[in-house]
């Protein structure tokens, strides 16, 4: 392993070190920096070129400039990092950088994890329910997202996400009407039952239990007022964590683990039971400022702590899987709680002066000069991140999803799919515990290739939702004939890029015990 990676290391950066000789020369032919001042009509015309000339050296030779810069991007390396500056503005390439960066992970760093999760979720269901009208549904589906433009989806997302959206919310009683109800209950009813496999009679049973339960919410939601002032309220939160608890353990282990089950069901109640505690708690998020993330992930990694304790306290045949099922069902009860405490500050976000009961942003990062405590801060960016998120998401779940589905159909015709099932184990272990796994062996390969790729930014999700990231610096800075912005770019991209090949093989050659990295 060592001598795979540290040859791995040097042809990577010999791979690096000639790819900036060839961007540096490339883009050195491709912009103009003397553009404006060619077509300048100034009387002192001459003495302004030859003055940029000799400020950007554009009489050396580009071999030589190359060199230079060199040796200042080679001081990154004993911190002392010299990427040169925008000779416009006059600021360093390297506090550009890291507002880019910044940005372009809080941008796609969401939406990358989930359309991960859920690409993979219906990747599987697609599979495991072959030529139903639910893979054909699923398939056409992921085809059409795959094939739409960014830029349409986007100006589709603007208009129906945000500004229509706006609009019901600015209603005086926004409420959903009947029709809406019953077709939404529909759907859900169909689209669970046909992703469900039994005899006919079953699927019957589980479209009308999903028609009704979603009829049900729906309506609940409107007799609350959610629309208007949105809070889950200790029902709905002690609700969902129940089904939280049901879900993972059904995923985890089965649901005939009662040790598990059960372990599942008390975080599930300890979090129903925290729920009204918790508020005290998170006044001191509200005063925390900046400390106020890192004191909610403490909370998380405590809760996830609990959990697992909880779970082994309840034991069973395999302690290790009750500790297991806990601290997984504690992720999305703790993510419900969190949420609620956001939604409690929306009335005091949505009637501020800025927003103007428009709270869905169709443009930009934050909102300027919007002031707020922590709670105010963390919807101002959620509301900001909507739509840019959902774009992402939906381009890239479809991938995701031919990826999973393709994969796991060719592990459930494999030998040893067959043996697992001869020798008697439940569908749901040779499902979860043989064929998934091996199943995500591509997407190991796969998935850290395109989350390096999509930190490079996404160029035009940026330019619709007006967000200055990493893509919006290359093609600004190409656009105004910047050298050391684009090489920055160019060669953050490029060693991204290499680290993620080599992460990629590294991850493969732990997961499959076949590769020999060291050969």
């Amino acid at each position: 392993m060592i001598v795979f990676f540290v040859k791995r290391l040097v042809m990577s950066l010999v791979v690096v070190l000639i790819s900036t000789v060839v961007m540096y020369v490339l883009v050195d032919r491709s912009i103009d920096p003397l553009y404006d001042l060619r077509t300048s009509t100034a009387p002192n015309k001459a003495d302004q070129i030859r003055r940029r000339v000799e400020a950007l050296r554009l009489d050396e030779p580009v071999i030589l400039r190359y060199l230079s810069w060199l040796k200042g991007a080679s001081g990154c390396l004993y911190g002392n990092c010299d990427l040169g500056e925008n000779w416009k503005t006059h600021q360093a390439v390297t506090s550009l950088l890291s507002g880019a960066i910044g940005t372009t992970i809080q941008l796609v760093g969401l939406a990358t994890l989930l359309a991960i999760l859920l690409g993979v979720l219906v990747g599987l269901l697609s599979a495991l329910r072959q030529y139903s009208g639910f893979d054909y549904a699923i398939t056409f589906l992921s085809f059409l997202l795959y094939s739409l433009p960014v830029f349409w989806v986007a100006v589709l997302a603007k208009v129906f996400l945000a500004i229509r959206f706006n609009d019901f919310l600015g209603d005086v009683d926004p409420r959903f009407s009947i029709a809406t109800i019953l077709v939404s209950a529909v759907v859900v009813g169909i689209t669970l039952s046909s992703a469900t496999a039994g005899r006919l009679s079953v699927r019957v049973r589980n479209c009308v239990i999903a028609a009704a339960a979603t009829a049900v919410l729906i309506a609940y939601l409107n007799l609350t007022g959610f629309f208007k002032t949105p809070s889950f309220g200790i029902v709905l939160i002690a609700l969902m964590s129940v089904g939280w608890a049901f879900v993972i353990t059904l995923l985890s282990t089965g649901l005939r683990n009662r040790k598990a089950l059960y372990s599942a069901l008390s975080v599930a109640a300890l979090g129903a039971v925290l729920w009204l505690p918790l508020l005290y708690f998170w006044a001191y998020a509200r005063d925390a400022g900046i400390l106020g993330w890192p004191l909610v992930l403490g909370m998380f990694v405590l809760g996830l702590v609990v959990s697992a304790a909880i779970g082994l306290a309840w034991g069973g045949p395999d302690r290790t899987r009750s500790a297991r099922t806990a601290a997984l069902t504690a992720v999305p009860v703790s993510a419900t709680l969190f949420i609620d405490r956001v939604l409690q500050s929306w009335d005091d976000y949505n009637a501020n002066e800025l927003i103007k009961n428009r709270p869905i942003a169709t443009l930009g990062r934050s909102t300027p000069n919007l002031a707020g405590d922590f709670w105010i801060q963390t919807i101002d960016t959620i509301t900001h991140l909507a739509l840019p998120t959902a774009c992402l998401i939906l381009i890239s779940f479809a991938s995701y999803t031919r990826y999973t589905r393709a994969s796991m159909l060719e592990v459930m015709n494999q030998d040893y799919i067959r043996t697992a099932r001869s020798k008697g184990l439940t569908e749901r272990t040779v499902i979860m515990r043989h064929a998934f796994r091996n199943a995500l062996l591509p997407l190991a390969s796969i998935v850290p290739i395109d989350i390096i790729t999509l930190l490079g930014g996404a160029i035009i999700t940026e330019t619709v939702f007006g967000w200055f990231g990493m893509g919006r610096l290359f093609v600004d800075s190409l656009g105004g004939n910047q050298q050391d912005p684009v090489m920055a770019y160019i060669v953050i991209v490029g060693i991204l890029a290499v680290i993620a090949n080599l992460v990629a093989d590294l991850i493969y050659a732990v997961l499959d015990p076949r590769i020999r990295v060291a050969a």
